[in-house]
């Protein structure tokens, strides 16, 4: 029966292999590829070797000391960056925390549809709303304004993470809130002492979530901003392409520092990732 059940479980690891290494190869090759163009020089970065002849860190150099022109507010876009992305995290976290509260420990009447409504605008794509989203931040005077992004980045991201928020606070126990209460807390008290204390680990990841959205995001950023000083880089990325001879291997160099920060932060909160964002990371 032992050597059955043995079997039983090595015949599925070896499943789980042959599923696991083929897309570990398939999501690793371009990274590979990326890295690869970034430590080759501008002649050898197309030549199709797996490996080039002569390996160089000249490309990161140029990046770091902004010696090209596409270059020129390298460090300033890269802060722009993390203070948008940043940003994005908190206020999401603000709106979506509160209104996850609102809807499952004080029972708001109508937030269940309120949240409905919300969870709804995913049937739209992202790309249809850019336009709207262009139009309501002219009127409203945002255009070329950070602001506009972080507000239209936190429109996207609320509507999932207080669903998210919600399906873990449901989870919590109800005598916690009865012992609060009976104890005298008041709403704002059984929010702060109760409340945010057991949900750290899927406020950790729908910050998490919302920060790494902000962060990559290029249309709405696109749109929005317009000034080279103001933009993201993940924005001045693009402008690489804008000439018949692009520097490739700037390009790649770029994009492999601008992907490190999310990689090291995902790898960091990965455990709070797959257990908050499945609503199961709570605490009793």
């Amino acid at each position: 029966m032992s050597r059955r059940f043995s079997w039983k479980n090595v015949s599925a690891e070896a499943r789980l292999l042959l599923i696991g290494i083929p897309v570990f190869l398939w999501t690793m090759i371009p990274v590979y590829h990326l890295f690869l163009f970034a430590i080759s020089s501008k002649d050898s970065a197309t030549s199709g070797r797996l490996w080039p002849k002569e390996p160089t860190l000249q490309n990161f150099n140029i990046v770091f000391r902004e010696q090209h022109f596409y270059l020129n507010h390298f460090w300033l876009q890269l802060f722009n960056s993390v203070v948008i992305a940043l940003a994005v995290a908190v206020l999401t976290l603000f709106v979506a925390t509160c209104a996850a509260f609102a809807i499952s420990r004080l029972k708001l009447s109508g937030g269940r549809t309120v949240m409905n409504l919300a969870l709804f605008t995913y049937f739209i794509p992202a790309a249809f709303l850019a336009v709207p989203m262009y139009k309501t931040m002219s009127v409203y005077g945002l255009l070329n304004n950070q602001w506009a992004l972080i507000l239209a980045m936190v429109t996207i991201a609320s509507p999932y993470c207080i669903w998210v928020l919600k399906q873990a606070s449901d989870k919590l126990p109800w005598e916690l809130d009865e012992a609060a209460r009976i104890d005298g807390a008041s709403p704002l008290q059984l929010f702060r002492l109760v409340y945010v204390p057991l949900m750290v680990p899927s406020l950790v990841a729908v910050g998490t979530y919302s920060l790494l959205l902000a962060w990559n995001e290029y249309l709405y950023a696109f749109l929005l901003l317009s000034k080279d000083t103001d933009v993201t880089l993940a924005v001045a990325l693009g402008n690489f392409l804008s000439a018949d001879d692009s520097p490739w291997e700037l390009l790649m160099a770029t994009g492999f520092i601008y992907a490190l920060p999310p990689a090291a932060i995902y790898y960091a909160f990965k455990r709070y990732m797959v257990s908050g964002l499945t609503a199961g990371a709570v605490k009793s």
